[in-house]
């Protein structure tokens, strides 16, 4: 291939005076760029080091950086091989040319792949390539929905404002580790871990029908709360105060049947209808008979809050003197 500019060519791209550097001599790769001659029909190009062949038929077929480049309109260097140097990266330089040759190509699957390459597309101005990108990078932000997104509550006011701003059911984990008084028994750490790696797969398994919420600013140090249409309808608290020789300690409980009993009662709330009486009774919640008749006392047992504490706090002047301590779930 020349690499001479020659004839009408010469008028159309102005030729370029290359000053001898210092220290090259004369076939080295960086010495006697020159412009390159459009008449020419294979083209040789190095896109930062990637070396692609291609005709003047596929650079200048589409409007382009490239059509512009290799029709004359904008000045080419070529190095003493003969190689069109383009200083860019060439990792999807050839799926620029395969797009130009053929009009389509296979985009990447990667989104970051898709992205570099749209950043190529722009760079070399071809429109069609752009606008596929654009469409795949689209249609990826759409289809991309979290499997399961939980809100961290950060304030009181956040937590209204989440429990008010949705008609899911919601069950909240709170746990909040510094605020023990005192050390934790042997298994607390394990439990605690438990609970929340319950929380994480109840998450996973309900995250479409209920709304989970994550507290870590409370005043307790594992407990989990339950709320239907906006209220809190159940609790279990899953820490208590017990002795060893005589010293305080907390204890972190890991009540899994409780907790998983509360998050399938709490679905009797999903729909925005109200509970069903039926599952209500089914399941130790309000009596069914919704409407009119309903005495006070089914109103009074409906807005009650079922608060379960795995073990009972007390203190050592609790203790009835000369008797075994009974722990009431």
């Amino acid at each position: 291939m020349s690499a001479e500019a020659s004839g009408p060519a010469a008028a159309v791209a102005p030729s370029l005076e290359v000053s001898k550097p210092s220290g090259l001599e004369p076939g080295s790769a960086a010495y006697g760029l020159k412009p390159l001659t459009p008449n020419s029909k294979y083209v040789k190009l190095n896109v930062g080091g990637s070396l692609h062949y291609t005709t003047l038929r596929t650079l200048t077929g589409q409007d382009s950086l490239l059509k512009a480049m290799f029709s004359g309109r904008v000045e080419v260097l070529t190095d003493a091989g003969g190689w069109v140097l383009i200083d860019r990266s060439g990792r999807h330089f050839g799926t620029i040319l395969n797009y130009l040759r053929d009009g389509s190509v296979p985009l990447p699957e990667s989104t970051r792949e898709l992205g570099e390459l749209l950043g190529e597309a722009r760079y070399y101005l071809v429109q069609g390539l752009i606008e596929d990108c654009q469409l795949a990078l689209q249609q990826k932000r759409e289809n991309l929905s979290p499997l399961c997104l939980i809100p961290t509550v950060t304030s009181p006011r956040e937590e209204q404002q989440l429990l008010a701003s949705t008609s899911k059911p919601v069950v909240k984990l709170l746990h909040n580790r510094s605020n023990n008084k005192y050390s934790y028994t042997s298994t607390s750490d394990d439990n605690l871990l438990k609970n929340i790696e319950l929380f994480d797969k109840l998450a996973l398994r309900f995250h479409g029908r209920l709304l989970f919420l994550k507290d870590v600013l409370g005043d307790e140090i594992c407990c989990w709360s339950f709320y239907g249409q906006g209220r809190k309808i159940a609790e279990v608290c899953c820490t208590s105060i017990v002795y060893a020789t005589e010293k305080k300690q907390t204890k972190v409980e890991f009540p899994e049947a409780r907790i998983f009993e509360e998050t399938l009662n709490i679905l009797i709330y999903e729909t925005p209808r109200g509970p069903d009486p039926a599952l209500l009774e089914a399941t130790g919640g309000a009596a069914g008979g919704g409407g009119v008749g309903r005495g006070e006392d089914e109103e009074n047992r409906e807005h009650r809050v079922r608060r379960i504490h795995v073990r009972r706090h007390i203190t050592h002047d609790e203790r009835p003197h000369g008797q075994q301590i009974v722990f009431k779930d």
